[in-house]
């Protein structure tokens, strides 16, 4: 399995670099001994960086086992039994030090996220020792300096290379150029300077340089074609005469320096250079679909969100960055900038046609979209109670979610995947359900946001790259059996809203358990799994919601919950049968809308409730 998921990896193009793989395998003594360099790598990675949030709390060696590595935070295995690490994905962990090079023991290594922390130094002038064979290398927004190794052009396997948001200075390597499988490639936001490099296959936009003070060629200007030293003197001689000026007019300077700025703020308080770009586009689409928002145009969009400022910015997944935008009247919105979408305009305009017209109670409504160069933005109704993830784990100014409404919140999201899984025409799976996922309007009613984005985001005949990328899910969500069939089903959509579910009733995070033991360094699901009888589980429950006369209803809801996230996919409830059973569980309240009992009019689905109903009263006895 292993070495088949290899050559797809690699391409089909590249059969010297997989007989070189595959002979690497054989010559190596054992894959017990391939498993404890994992074990070791992963040893000296956590010794090597801090971890004040604890986040690699799981990573536990104590009892020197080798069978436990494929369940640490943030590591996916070629397979769960044989222990070789295939990625290490650890995002946005908090993570701080230098770049780790403990990580040459991974062998098996495809993959490497480090993004969002802390990591400080320089990149490693060996690094293609340390990663040979990985696929995808993602260093972006640390704190990285020094120059970009030369020796990274030997990572001859690289489809996935950023490097943007660091403190990077020099040139970039040219010999990158010769990176025949890069596809994806960004530097912005660092200091280089001097040419870029010119990729054999990749087409690289000028955003991916964007903000950095001095590079040239490609899709940036053309370089000058003469050498730094030559202009030295020039330079010099420009900052002695430009500092007397200075130093004679400085009063005057300052007034109009002020004048300037202020414009300049109110005409462009961004900065980002791919806003700018479309800014003055010439040829753009927008399409809205609502009545209300149809006369709007690319320049209300621009205004409406200050330039995408990133002030602007209310979130941030795989699948892009929203922003908020305001109209002059008052009325909000999002507007969602799609991440490297895999489709042409002519095949991404018939996705939106189709996503247009769907339509539902519980799902975020898609106004429209806009097409301006190779950027993708959706429009969409504003959720001014933001994401369920920040209500249930940051609290709204303090305030703790009382039973009733997370109860109602379960119950209507549900509704909304089911209503995607078996009356949605096309019937949608998710792909990436979490509590980040379901947005609260202002009356707390859940909306599903990012619904359809998947096959937009990641092509049909991707599913394995989708995986090896991270794009599956965020951490804690992901189904076991993805690991091994790199499938998205709606069972697969099931346990990441059972993770959910256990969120509700818990309120602990889906990678983190502050409730359980400091001897337990496991997910959430996992310890729910460790609390077998009836008695543990009642102990899991968020102690603010217990004895307040909902414990029967919290106790039926967390093992809901459980069904959900059972590991065998056959053994767990369809999303339909999981909103009948919540439903079922908040029948003394008023959650009931129109729209229920149109998803009881076929009478597969009413018998299908019948007995859902049928399993909660017998339980119950």
């Amino acid at each position: 399995m292993a070495v088949v998921s290899m050559r797809i990896l690699l391409g089909s193009g590249a059969p010297s670099a997989f007989i070189r793989i595959f002979v690497w395998l054989l010559l190596t003594e054992s894959f017990g001994l391939f498993a404890q360099n994992d074990v070791d790598c992963l040893r000296a990675i956590k010794s090597s960086l801090e971890d004040p949030l604890g986040n690699l709390g799981s990573w536990d060696f104590s009892n020197n086992s080798r069978t436990s590595i494929c369940k640490f935070t943030g590591i996916e295995c070629w397979h769960e039994d044989d222990n070789k690490i295939l990625n290490i994905r650890l995002p946005d962990m908090g993570l701080k030090g230098d770049f780790p090079q403990g990580i040459a023991g991974c062998k098996a290594l495809t993959g490497l996220d480090l993004s969002r922390n802390s990591i400080r130094g320089s990149i490693p002038n060996d690094i293609s020792k340390l990663i040979g064979f990985v696929t995808s290398l993602d260093l972006s927004s640390n704190q990285l300096s020094g120059e970009i190794p030369v020796n990274l052009g030997n990572c001859s396997f690289l489809n996935i290379l950023r490097l943007d948001s660091n403190q990077l200075t020099g040139q970039i390597p040219l010999e990158l150029g010769a990176l025949s499988r890069l596809k994806t490639f960004s530097v912005a936001n660092n200091r280089l300077s001097g040419q870029v490099p010119t990729f054999a296959n990749a087409s690289i936009p000028a955003e991916n340089y964007a903000n950095n003070p001095g590079l040239c060629g490609g899709p940036l200007p053309r370089c000058s074609g003469k050498s730094k030293a030559n202009h030295t003197p020039i330079i010099i001689a420009a900052a002695v005469g430009g500092l007397t000026i200075a130093a004679l007019g400085f009063v005057i300077g300052m007034f109009f320096l002020r004048r300037v700025s202020r414009k300049k703020k109110e005409d462009d308080p961004l900065g980002n250079k791919w806003a700018r770009s479309i800014k003055g586009a010439k040829r753009f689409k927008l399409s809205m679909f609502e009545n209300t928002v149809t006369k709007m145009n690319l320049g209300d969009l621009m205004k409406a969100t200050n330039n995408f400022s990133n002030e602007n910015i209310i979130g941030s997944r795989r699948t892009g960055t929203t922003y908020k935008a305001t109209l002059e009247g008052g009325t909000s919105f999002m507007v969602k900038r799609l991440q490297d979408t895999q489709h042409s305009e002519k095949e991404f305009m018939s996705e939106m046609a189709t996503l247009g017209n769907i339509k539902h109670r519980n799902l975020v409504p898609l106004l429209g979209f806009c097409v301006a160069k190779k950027e993708r933005l959706l429009v969409y109704t504003y959720m001014p109670n933001g994401a369920l993830h920040d209500k249930i784990h940051t609290g709204d100014d303090g305030k703790v979610m009382d039973w009733p409404l997370r109860l109602k919140v379960g119950i209507r999201a549900a509704k909304g995947f089911a209503w995607l899984h078996h009356s949605c025409n096309p019937r949608i799976i998710h792909r990436n359900i979490s509590s980040k996922c379901i947005l609260l309007d202002a009356d707390y009613e859940p909306k599903i946001s990012d619904f359809g984005l998947a096959r937009l985001m990641n092509p049909v005949d991707t599913h394995l790259s989708t995986f090896v990328n991270g794009e599956f899910g965020d951490l804690g969500y992901v189904a076991p059996e993805y690991a091994r069939t790199l499938v998205a089903t709606p069972k697969g959509d099931v346990y990441s809203f059972g993770v959910v579910l256990l969120e509700l009733v818990t309120g602990e995070r889906p990678t983190h358990v502050a409730k359980a033991p400091e001897s337990f360094k496991g997910s959430l699901v996992e310890w729910i799994s460790e609390l077998s009888d009836a008695s543990k589980l009642h102990d899991a429950i968020d102690t603010s919601l217990v004895g307040k006369g909902h414990d029967s209803e919290l106790f039926q809801f967390l093992k809901v919950a459980c069904s959900c996230v059972l590991p065998g996919h056959k053994e767990r409830p369809t999303m339909f049968e999981v909103y009948q059973l919540l439903r079922a569980i908040g029948q003394r309240y008023d959650f009931t809308t129109d729209d229920d009992l149109l998803m009881l009019q076929d009478p597969a689905a009413a018998a299908a409730a019948d007995n859902v109903v049928e399993l909660i009263v017998a339980r119950d006895k």
